[in-house]
C-alpha cells in the first residue's frame, strides 16, 4: 500500500513559507520521500498502518492550502510510468519487508 501527500501550500508570506516547511518537514520525519515538488509518497505494509499515518497528518494539516492524501495498492503503483524529459524512468520500489516468526 502506497500513501501519497499532494499539497499547494501558500509560500508568498514569511509565515506561510514557514508553515509549508513545517508541513513538508513532517512528511520527511515520517519516511515520506519526494516524487516531486509538493507530492510525496511512503509505501506501508498494510492499509492498517497507512491510515494510522493519515490519522495523524489530518491533525497537522496547516489552515490554508490544498491538501490531497491519496493510496494506491502496490499492483496500481506499479503500472505508474515515470520520465525524466522523454527519458523513462524506473518507477520507486517498495521497502523489503521483514518477516519476524
Amino acid at each position: 500500500m502506497w500513501l501519497f501527500v499532494l499539497f499547494d501550500l501558500p509560500t508568498k508570506t514569511k509565515t506561510e513559507r514557514k508553515r509549508y516547511n513545517t508541513f513538508r518537514k513532517a512528511l520527511l520525519r515520517r519516511a515520506f520521500s519526494m516524487l516531486q515538488w509538493s507530492v510525496y509518497a511512503r509505501c506501508y505494509p498494510n492499509e492498517e498502518a497507512a491510515r494510522a499515518t493519515r490519522e495523524q497528518l489530518k491533525g497537522l494539516l496547516p489552515k490554508r492550502g490544498k491538501i490531497r492524501l491519496l493510496s494506491v495498492t502496490d499492483h496500481q503503483f506499479g503500472k505508474m510510468e515515470s520520465f525524466f524529459g522523454s527519458t523513462p524512468k524506473e518507477v520507486e520500489q517498495p521497502l523489503d519487508q521483514l518477516l519476524l516468526f
